[in-house]
């Protein structure tokens, strides 16, 4: 006769054993999770950083640039409430003349130069020898003398230029001889402007004869082109010293940024040569 069979243990977890995995995973869990969200943060912050950081590096890269290319004597420099501007006028082309009518001589319709490598634009206009922003903002766009004239022909077999407007030629003649016997040919104005509310926007295509420097309200919506400047009354990042016959004129970049609380500043010096 055989032994009666004892009964199986069934398997399974105690309450206790359960509670304690819970617990256990809880924990691993929240560690887990914090360690996601710090580096998730970590990443949304550099990111933001980078962002500003390649936007201010582009925008102060490209007013350096075209501040270089300024025409001497054009820039000039206003500050109101809200904006901090530097307005300047680019060199679309430029060399040197041979014979152009200049007081006290009569006036001519026409003049020899040297061809710039860029060519002649006829939809530009001629400037030479400016000594005062007003030479050229203030310069009145239908003036028979002056330092800035419209050409209406360019001969390049002869380097001829033909003054006059669109329609007819017209005697001229310039109010005074370059030393170096140098003319730039010109087209319109450039603004960038530092705001208060952290953008940097850059202007152009406004009419440029203002004789009064424009504020941005006068200028459209511009281009924006970096954001994050901290700016205002003491911290404007634009600084201006005029040229004079011994010193190129000098423009000092000192803006200051600031994304998730970290602050960085630019210095940047810009020679503007002074020959005209």
């Amino acid at each position: 006769m055989s032994a009666p069979r004892q009964p199986r243990k069934s398997g399974g977890f105690t309450l206790v054993e359960m509670v304690m995995v819970i617990i256990i995973l809880g924990v691993l869990v929240l560690g887990v999770s914090s360690f996601v969200i710090m580096g998730t943060r970590i990443f949304v912050e550099s990111t933001s950083v980078d962002q500003v950081l390649g936007q201010s590096r582009f925008a102060i890269e490209r007013m350096t640039r075209e501040i270089r290319n300024a025409v001497p004597n054009s820039l000039r420099v206003s500050n109101t409430a809200t904006a901090q501007c530097i307005e300047f006028v680019p060199i679309q082309s430029s060399a040197s003349y041979i014979t152009l009518p200049i007081a006290p001589e009569v006036a001519s319709k026409t003049g020899i130069i040297n061809t710039p490598a860029l060519g002649i634009n006829t939809a530009h206009r001629m400037l030479v020898y400016p000594l005062t922003p007003a030479h050229i903002f203030s310069a009145s766009p239908t003036a028979t003398e002056g330092r800035l004239l419209s050409i209406k022909e360019y001969d390049a077999a002869t380097n001829t230029v033909t003054f006059g407007s669109t329609t007819q030629e017209l005697a001229m003649r310039f109010s005074e001889a370059s030393p170096k016997n140098r003319f730039f040919m010109i087209n319109d104005a450039v603004s960038y402007c530092f705001f208060t509310n952290g953008d940097v926007r850059r202007y152009q295509g406004y009419s440029m004869f203002n004789a009064t420097q424009p504020t941005p309200g006068d200028m459209g919506n511009g281009v924006l082109m970096a954001e994050g400047v901290v700016t205002g009354t003491g911290t404007w990042p634009i600084n201006y010293t005029p040229g004079s016959l011994t010193n190129n004129a000098v423009v000092q970049l000192t803006p200051k940024f600031m994304v998730n609380g970290q602050e960085f500043q630019y210095q940047h010096q810009v020679q503007v040569v002074n020959v005209p």
